[in-house]
């Protein structure tokens, strides 16, 4: 699986696809750039249709779902945007007479959502949206799928949780040295942990830590960053300043900071001086990097960095949207300190601080 930005890479894409499996034809969808990815999961009878969760993907879409982070409830789509993911969904359900459980993935993009796929059946997200709502929806569906209706189950309503719950993944790369820790359309993930809180900073740092990831509180970051990325990348990089952090950049992605009044000191490229990234990484001087791809064919600099940061065992992220929220979650470590509840706590009495708990009406035939 490959996303295609011109015909050369098609030709050579079709011609490895013949060799590997000739007999079978090649699928070609549209790729939206820079969108949202949105999976919901439902759980329907056949007359009554109920949503389990909608979980928005903290990378954009084009990462393997299965390798994305993730937040349930959503923590940027707009009211008007989950109203439309809603009856999609459930006019979906009807017209498909959906018995047991069936999970849609949508793309939103410029106010707009598109359906990317329909599959009447469990996904990988059941169980982490059952964890969180704390309904048994495989069980449920099992009964459902037996003859019972959800009414007598006693699930007619689609819940809301108060708390924040995000799922990160969690990758082999350690074990392959000079492997690039990229993500793409094709799933490299062996595992997934969850993160669960008051709000989704907390969340979502609770989910890396428990990925390995040894979040920083305190000393140097490089950056550098796509073109189309260098715009977002202004707000990351003033809050890394503002909590103390000295940042270190590419000549372009320092050029940008500097315009816009953030100070940050120039890294010459690994072919063109030292000390370069690669240096100050294994002196231990770095202690997180954000680098975003070049383009489709990444450069031999990217790469080497990217496969520094798992030998050296160093924070990092490849996507502005990771990266604004890893900032957002050390801001609230600066804050205050994480905490520790039971699945059940938080079942019982919710969060209290964040999303408002609310019902949402289910939908009949």
């Amino acid at each position: 699986m490959e996303i295609v930005y011109d015909e050369e890479v098609l030709e050579r894409f079709i011609k490895e696809a013949a060799e590997v499996s000739g007999e079978h034809p090649i699928l070609i969808d549209k790729f939206l750039e820079d969108a949202i990815e949105v999976d919901v999961d439902l759980i329907g009878d056949g007359q009554t249709f109920v949503i389990g969760g909608i979980i928005e993907h903290i990378e954009q879409a084009g990462v393997h779902s299965g390798d994305a982070a993730m937040s349930l409830p959503s923590y940027t789509l707009s009211p008007d945007i989950l109203k439309k993911i809603r009856e999609a969904t459930y006019l979906l359900a009807r017209e498909l007479n959906i018995v047991g459980l069936m999970n849609v993935q949508y793309a939103v993009k410029d106010a707009k959502v598109y359906i990317l796929e329909v599959n009447p059946r469990a996904s990988r997200t059941v169980p982490l949206v059952s964890k969180v709502i704390g309904v048994p929806l495989a069980k449920l569906a099992t009964k459902v799928m037996l003859g019972k209706k959800l009414k007598a189950l006693g699930f007619t309503e689609e819940l809301i949780p108060r708390h924040v719950a995000v799922k990160e993944s969690v990758f082999p790369f350690n074990r392959f040295p000079g492997v690039d820790v990229m993500l793409g359309p094709e799933m490299k993930s062996t595992g997934e942990v969850m993160g669960i809180d008051v709000d989704f900073p907390s969340a979502y740092i609770k989910s890396q830590i428990a990925a390995g990831q040894k979040i920083p509180k305190k000393g140097n970051v490089f950056i550098s960053v796509h073109d189309r990325d260098k715009r977002d990348v202004i707000s990351v990089a003033k809050k890394l300043k503002d909590l103390g952090f000295n940042l270190f950049a590419s000549s372009g992605t320092a050029a940008v900071l500097k315009k816009n009044n953030i100070p940050a000191k120039v890294l010459p490229k690994i072919t063109e001086g030292r000390p370069n990234i690669l240096d100050l990484m294994k002196d231990g001087k770095i202690q997180m990097v954000i680098n975003t791809p070049s383009g489709r064919i990444p450069r031999q600099d990217e790469i080497k960095i990217r496969s520094q940061v798992i030998l050296y065992n160093i924070p990092y992220t490849t996507t502005i949207f990771g990266a604004q929220a890893t900032v957002s979650g050390i801001e609230m470590l600066t804050k205050r300190e994480l905490g520790v509840k039971s699945l059940q706590e938080y079942h019982r009495s919710g969060s209290g601080k964040s999303i408002k708990s609310r019902r949402c009406r289910n939908y009949r035939k």
